[in-house]
């Protein structure tokens, strides 16, 4: 029996898991995939949004304004990649331009601190490669662009360092609700979202049927991203749907990356709002994303079609950009409500069933804001919250080998000689890397999982040359033969068998049997 179960190991659900790991509870995070950032987390721009885009007194806006706070303030906290490089939505036309100022107002009365009109000349002196036919454009300096992989890690790390139990390859198959039935009166609310429906609602403990057994606790939260109204109708919870929404990207090499300095968007209009290009933490440049409505929440492949739309569309903002120095495509699927706004409240059916669902953009800017907002909803909802005497408020990162000088490169190579050794070229990615991301709370089971944590394989060659090491080193500290390792879920194996019946030990220490 759990106090807490959190469906889902997205960036929210692993930011719900974080913020109730301070408290005197016991909290299981139950994720489907085989290992946590698998869905829309690790598919998306990687923008940290200001908040000037969502429509007021929305909990979007709320959220997203309070997120980006946050992830100023926990990102050196918890060591996460982030960059506050401001952003600019470019005006193009003086119909753009009103509707620059339409945004400048709205981010006014979201509370968006930081926020200027530019005119033509400020714009392309700050950006001198956008499109000359820039009439202005609305800077916003609190945006930034974060590792959107990282700061899920750092968020679970932290979380199962204080306590939280994360348990992977754990689809949910069924919820039932348990125990009788008890009325309560009605207390006041505080926000429209929070509405329980209090002289009806009921508390139940729940039974969560999953792929690794089954699982009780008195309170759970949905935070299932693409399947968040699956899991709701799970529970007799109808309230919205998950209409899904995919966008194709391109990435750019590393020599694409100081194109521009800013996050840069373009002023809606009538046909939509066009695609960004942007900087990545890592330096490459990223460029996207469509926006196509699809029935399949797994359909994430990638179309010439929507590539040429990317190409036509952010070259409007930046002509300069050479989609020959593209060194990968792909593809994610948001998880758009039926709503139009974030649908985070207390089930009107169990009173101790929070959901967290469609969260859609800006949902990773503010992921932060909605785990306060959910632990909120937990304490109307019964939970006694009650700080831990002692928490692990600070993460220390992998400390990234490629970024140190060549003296603190031979120190910690006299330190650990497994940093000498050189596992991914491109990247400049060591084992000593590889075997910390492995190790770490939460570390990494798969070859996704160790190329989202410290890169190998994210540069030109994309894994070409270090993907038979990182599976070496993968089997060795996990201690599972090669053909187990995946590189992602289950049956996703890369290595299927031995062509010949030779020891894996003597492959590795070169002493191969006579003929």
């Amino acid at each position: 029996m759990y106090d807490v179960i959190i469906i889902g190991g997205g960036v929210v659900g692993c930011a719900i898991a974080r913020e109730l790991s301070q408290y005197r509870l016991s909290v299981a995070l139950l994720e489907k995939h085989s290992e946590v950032c698998e869905g829309s987390s690790k598919a998306n721009s990687a923008i940290v949004h200001g908040g000037f885009d969502a429509k007021p007194g929305t909990l979007k806006a709320r959220l997203n304004v309070r997120g980006n706070e946050l992830i100023r303030r926990l990102a050196p906290q918890l060591q996460f990649h982030f960059k506050q490089i401001g952003s600019l939505v470019v005006a193009f036309s003086d119909e753009d331009m009103e509707e620059v100022k339409k945004l400048y107002e709205r981010g006014i009365a979201n509370g968006v601190p930081e926020l200027e009109i530019w005119n033509r000349e400020k714009t392309l002196a700050e950006e001198p490669n956008l499109s000359p036919e820039a009439k202005g454009a609305l800077f916003c300096g609190t945006a930034g662009i974060v590792c959107p992989f990282g700061m899920t890690y750092a968020f679970i790390e932290n979380a199962v360092e204080n306590g939280v139990e994360l348990i992977c390859d754990a689809e949910v198959t069924g919820i039932q609700k348990i125990d009788e039935d008890i009325q309560h009166a009605p207390t006041q609310e505080t926000d429209v979202h929070a509405v329980t429906a209090q002289t009806s609602a009921q508390e139940h403990t729940f039974s969560v049927t999953t792929s690794q057994g089954v699982f009780t606790a008195r309170y759970v939260i949905n935070a299932a991203g693409l399947y968040a109204d699956k899991i709701a109708a799970m529970i007799g919870d109808y309230d919205y749907t998950i209409n899904p929404r995919k966008g194709e990207y391109r990435v750019l090499d590393k020599v694409c990356g100081d194109l521009v300095h800013h996050v840069i968007f373009q002023a809606p209009t009538k046909m939509g709002k066009g695609v960004l290009v942007t900087p990545t933490y890592d330096n490459n440049l990223l460029a996207g994303p469509t926006a196509q409505d699809v029935d399949d929440r797994e359909d994430t492949s990638t179309t010439l079609a929507g590539l040429n739309k990317i190409d036509s569309s952010a070259k409007k903002s930046v002509p300069a950009l050479d989609f020959r120095k593209t060194i990968r495509t792909f593809t994610g699927v948001r998880a758009r409500p039926s709503t139009g706004d974030f649908m985070i409240y207390a089930s009107k059916h169990a009173k101790r069933f929070i959901h967290a669902g469609g969260i859609e953009s800006p949902g990773l800017s503010s992921a932060p804001a909605i785990a306060e907002y959910v632990a909120e909803l937990l304490q109307y909802a019964g939970a006694e919250l009650i700080k831990k005497p002692q928490v692990v408020s600070a993460r220390k990162g992998i400390r990234q080998f490629s970024s140190l000088s060549n003296e603190e490169r031979a120190a910690l190579i006299a330190e650990n000689p497994l940093y000498g050794r050189i596992i991914c070229r491109c990247e400049t990615v060591t084992e000593a890397e590889i075997v910390e991301a492995i190790r770490r709370p939460a570390g990494a089971r798969t070859v996704d999982g160790v190329k989202r944590r410290i890169r190998p394989g994210t540069g030109r060659c994309q894994g070409g040359f270090c993907t038979p090491r990182v599976l070496e080193i993968l089997s060795r500290e996990l201690q599972l033969p090669m053909e187990n390792i995946a590189k992602s879920d289950r049956g996703t194996e890369i290595i299927l068998g031995r062509l010949k019946n030779t020891a894996e030990s003597e492959i590795r220490s070169g002493n191969f049997p006579k003929s």
